[in-house]
């Protein structure tokens, strides 16, 4: 397969829009945009097709399915019956974007000489007109067939981004990996927003004054090679008079408090790997207890 191809994008929502609109701006061959419903979008995507998929994938050499996972079965039925048609060329690579599926639809189109594998972005893919950007430099997960996962590679380099190969029979980990580093901090965000409103922050206040202190401490860690050395604050200390006074101001909040308690569980194992006192660990660790 060429290492410039020819990419074919089954999907309109967030994430196949924003793929295919960095596709284009990488200056690569978008040969279509897939969707639910017919639609105009800006420049450079122009025209999103509906219905039957068009005969014009015969060009693609990439089929990205980007799909909702509860979609995703259906999607690759209708490019099963389009490559029966041979409206698909055998030896295209039909990758999903989908970090956590395992689809057995790949079963059905590797009989019809297809390639199958997994193209997953570890960006929040948002807003579409930000992908671009946020897709240089970025990670992606690929796996499957040997040719799909060389064609995923030559994907992601030319839209700038670099590639990890998701470990066999491991997909649930690592998707749990990748929440855990994209959707939960946004969690965190609006917790700490809640409770500076209910100190009495104005919120014009409170919501820029997190965001600053999340992409701070995000900063910190992007310049280091080991998180626990960019983890501060009174649990690394091993501060417990201060984590005491924090469990006493969240007991009449208990989505905080479990959070709190779960995650500087956490945070004292990071601190004791970075090498803090063990005796101000034991006690924060001590008052956690229970929670």
């Amino acid at each position: 397969m060429s290492d410039a191809p020819r990419v074919f994008v089954l999907g309109a929502g967030r994430a196949g829009t924003g793929i295919a609109q960095a596709v284009r701006v990488a200056g690569g061959e978008l040969v279509g945009l897939h969707g639910r419903r017919e639609i105009t979008l800006d420049a450079p995507l122009g025209a999103v097709t509906a219905g039957l998929i068009p005969d014009t994938v015969a060009r693609a050499t990439i089929v990205l399915v980007a799909v909702q996972d509860r979609a995703l079965e259906a999607a690759l039925a209708e490019v099963d019956e389009r490559a029966a048609a041979g409206a698909i060329a055998r030896g295209t690579a039909v990758l999903q974007a989908s970090g956590s599926a395992e689809p057995t639809g790949f079963d059905a189109l590797r009989v019809r000489g297809l390639t199958c594998g997994t193209f997953h972005p570890l960006v929040p893919l948002a807003v579409a007109s930000h992908a671009p950007g946020l897709l240089r430099g970025a990670w992606i997960g690929v796996d499957g067939d040997p040719e799909a996962e060389h064609a995923g590679r030559a994907l992601a380099a030319m839209l700038g981004a670099h590639t990890l190969r998701i470990p066999g029979g491991q997909k649930g980990r690592y998707h749990a990996a990748a929440v855990f580093a994209s959707n939960f901090p946004i969690v965190l965000a609006a917790i700490a927003e809640r409770l500076l409103a209910h100190a009495g922050v104005e919120a014009s206040e409170a919501r820029p004054a997190v965001r600053h202190l999340l992409s701070s401490a995000a900063v910190n860690l992007a310049r280091g090679d080991d998180a626990a050395l960019a983890l501060t604050g009174p649990i690394v200390r091993g501060d417990d008079t201060t984590v005491r006074r924090h469990l006493a101001a969240l007991a009449d909040d208990p989505g905080a408090d479990a959070a709190y308690r779960a995650l500087a569980r956490e945070a004292v194992a990071l601190a004791r790997a970075a090498g803090a006192p063990a005796d101000g660990l034991d006690a924060v660790a001590a008052l956690l207890i229970g929670g």
